[in-house]
């Protein structure tokens, strides 16, 4: 098992943490003891740190090697080119430029701007990559935490929505005045979506991407049975789960206020944002994973929605799933103490009793 980590001293030590965790969530859902034997053996495996996040990859079958290392790269491209703190990057330099000056941001990202907008669009405006100044003040972005004042806020949201980004000809984007964009809640999701067509151009035929919230699963484990993924019980600490999830080609995406917080005076804040608000959601969800099939673009599809129907709340996180918009299924965990599963996977979902949920199938 290989380890990679940036060259500097903090990732190092911050990939060294977060990788406990993560190795003890996999071994909890049963991800590294689904080979089973020796077969274990032909699986091989590495671990990333990028976008502030320990990620662990496993692949079997067609040229794993190659797969991997492929993937590695593929993972710090991304982070790079996604990044809006990194000054040479193309959302950097969009974010720079004078309100309504329009930028050659590539084919590439002005894909994934164009998609995020439409997901914008389809959540009335809960999904919203326009954050970037609202998460800055709450110090989410520099790990400075505070809490604004409501003046502060005030003079943000004004520069706050989907319709302060422009689409303009060929692969240039502009933004209006005071507008600057983040990517944070879409891109593991691209990532995923890429870690999936690279698998398959060097015929993966098993394997397991954990992107830190966003998984993916490649066909089934080497013992013919569904991969488990283990949602985390935002009510308990890291590893204890509120239920597994049995899933074969399939992504799967959880976002939750317990992830990224802090506390000031007694009062939890938490890094999810509400576009309408400025502040972090109060929508009586504690946890949201949504769940999708293994098609091309899933992956950033699920990492949108499950943001937006964090900040929605249940009935209207629902609404949207009987809708029919979008092809996805959904695992809530309610403030009130509910887990609900949706019926298209009810019959691949075991909550764990020992969380003490009400278990609800929704239909």
């Amino acid at each position: 098992m290989r380890f990679f980590a940036k060259n500097t001293d903090d990732k190092r030590n911050l990939l060294m943490k977060r990788l406990g965790a993560l190795l003890a969530s996999l071994l909890l859902a049963g991800s590294l003891t689904a080979c089973g034997g020796t077969a274990a053996q032909e699986m091989q495996s590495i671990q990333v740190f990028a976008m502030d996040t320990v990620m662990g990859l496993r692949a079997c079958g067609g040229e794993t090697e190659a797969a991997l290392a492929a993937a590695e790269d593929e993972i710090y491209r991304l982070d790079e080119a996604l990044s809006r703190t990194r000054e040479d990057s193309a959302v950097s330099r969009l974010n720079s430029a004078a309100g309504g000056t329009p930028v050659d941001v590539g084919e590439e990202l002005r894909d994934l701007i164009a998609r995020a907008l439409d997901f914008s669009a389809a959540t009335d405006g809960a999904f919203d990559i326009t954050l970037a100044p609202v998460s800055s003040a709450w110090g989410f972005t520099e790990d400075t935490y505070r809490v604004p004042e409501d003046a502060e806020l005030a003079l943000l949201l004004p520069c706050v929505g989907a319709e302060h980004v422009h689409l303009e000809e060929g692969t240039a984007v502009s933004l209006d005045q005071g507008t600057r964009i983040d990517l944070g809640a879409i891109a593991k999701g691209y990532a995923s979506d890429r870690m999936a067509a690279i698998y398959q151009e060097h015929g993966i035929t098993h394997g397991i991407v954990d992107l830190g919230g966003n998984t993916w699963v490649c066909g089934g484990n080497l013992e013919g049975e569904p991969w488990q993924i283990g949602i985390q019980d935002p009510a308990r600490s890291a590893g204890a789960l509120a239920g597994i999830l049995e899933a074969s080609d399939a992504f799967a995406v959880t976002s939750g206020g317990y992830q990224r917080y802090f506390e000031e005076n007694g009062q939890v804040y938490h890094h999810i944002i509400d576009p309408a608000t400025g502040r972090p959601a109060e929508s009586g969800l504690t946890s949201v994973t949504v769940v999708a099939d293994g098609a091309a673009g899933n992956g950033t599809m699920c990492d949108a929605l499950s943001t937006a129907l964090f900040v929605m709340g249940e009935d209207r996180a629902l609404e949207l799933w009987r809708s029919g918009v979008y092809d996805f299924d959904l695992i809530l965990v309610t403030e009130d103490g509910r887990l609900l599963a949706t019926a298209g996977i009810a019959d691949r979902f075991r909550p764990d009793d020992s969380a003490g949920y009400a278990y609800e199938i929704v239909s």
